[in-house]
């Protein structure tokens, strides 16, 4: 087989060089590389927005959808010296230096890294450890899809206008909805994933049969898990516009409140959404107008710890918490009783 001739593009001030431009992404769509860095390319302004001075872990998928995939939680080897940085610390206190998107042509770089999503921690630089981004993650479990999760996130919209704060929703590029909601960064990454257990509590007690806060796999049935742990430091979701590795060629979409029980997540993709972008606009295109105080949301933890709802278990890789639970889920906890 001849070797393929590399692709440049211009993008922005620098030019970007694709390399095995025809190499097969999705197969099931016929999606090529190339096709990927060009969509990337025809979102990269709405994107860079989202990205912007935030530390981004890059989703790599090196021989397409069909292949391994790995999270780069640092700034790959030969990157070119535009390509900006930010240290962060992960939970066991090692440092790191990740990506920091600053310009388009440093997310056409990583699109031609095989990057299909950007995710972005819910800060930026320089305050690292102060996110500007609550994020609710509502996630179906077995039994239950997007449909079910679209009526858990109209209750949670209720219940954020309650405490004082609007957000903005997107599909996950699969069956689940991520809800974003921009405050100001004045709290911690413990308070804010305080914040997001008390919110997504009331969601819980307003639907008990659809919505679900319980940790443990075995404790949540047919209900959508609104998985607080996304809020905990150096756990993120695919951003906005990306690219999901999904047969499909799915992409994570920004919608209007309105639109979120009249779409079906399969119709945006690596094909479609330009084409969506051009004609409608981003939908998140307000979400910098104003940020918001999580103070009425940090009340509801408080109320709720009093009562006896406290600390929540923190993912498994992390240290021991102050005031966390045992990590031992329920039916393993009784045998040992």
């Amino acid at each position: 087989m001849a070797k393929q001739q590399p692709w440049e593009t211009r993008v922005g001030e620098r030019t970007v060089r694709v390399s095995s431009p025809d190499k097969m992404y999705f197969p099931e769509r016929g999606i090529t590389k190339r096709q990927v860095v060009e969509y990337y390319i025809a979102v990269a302004d709405p994107l860079l927005k989202v990205l912007r001075d935030r530390p981004t872990t890059l989703k790599r998928f090196l021989d397409g959808v069909t292949g391994e995939s790995f999270y780069a939680k640092r700034i790959p080897k030969g990157a070119p010296d535009w390509v900006e940085t930010v240290r962060i610390t992960f939970p066991s206190g090692r440092p790191a230096d990740e990506v920091c998107p600053t310009e388009p042509a440093v997310i056409a770089w990583a699109a031609n890294l095989g990057t299909f999503d950007f995710h972005p921690w819910p800060v930026r630089r320089p305050r690292v450890d102060h996110p500007d981004e609550l994020r609710i993650d509502l996630d179906p479990q077995p039994g239950t899809d997007f449909a079910d999760a679209v009526r858990v996130a109209g209750v949670l919209r209720e219940v954020l206008a309650e405490a004082g704060l609007t957000g903005y929703p997107k599909t996950s590029g699969g069956r689940g909805i991520h809800v974003l909601v921009r405050i100001r960064p004045e709290w911690d990454f413990i308070a804010v994933r305080h914040a997001v257990i008390a919110i997504a509590r009331e969601v819980e007690r307003r639907m008990p049969g659809e919505a679900t806060v319980s940790w443990w796999k075995e404790e949540r049935g047919e209900r959508v898990f609104l998985d607080f742990n996304q809020a905990a430091r150096d756990r993120t979701v695919a951003s906005a516009w990306s690219v999901r590795g999904t047969p499909r060629a799915t992409v994570s979409m920004p919608l209007d409140w309105a639109d979120l029980s009249t779409v079906d997540p399969n119709d945006f993709d690596v094909l479609t959404v330009p084409g969506i972008l051009a004609a409608r606009g981003d939908a998140h295109v307000a979400i910098d107008d104003e940020a918001f105080g999580i103070e009425t949301a940090l009340e509801w933890y408080e109320r709720d710890a009093r009562a006896g709802q406290g600390e929540m278990p923190y993912p498994p890789d992390y240290p021991k918490m102050p005031g966390e639970p045992k990590r031992v889920q329920p039916s393993k906890a009784r045998a040992d009783d």
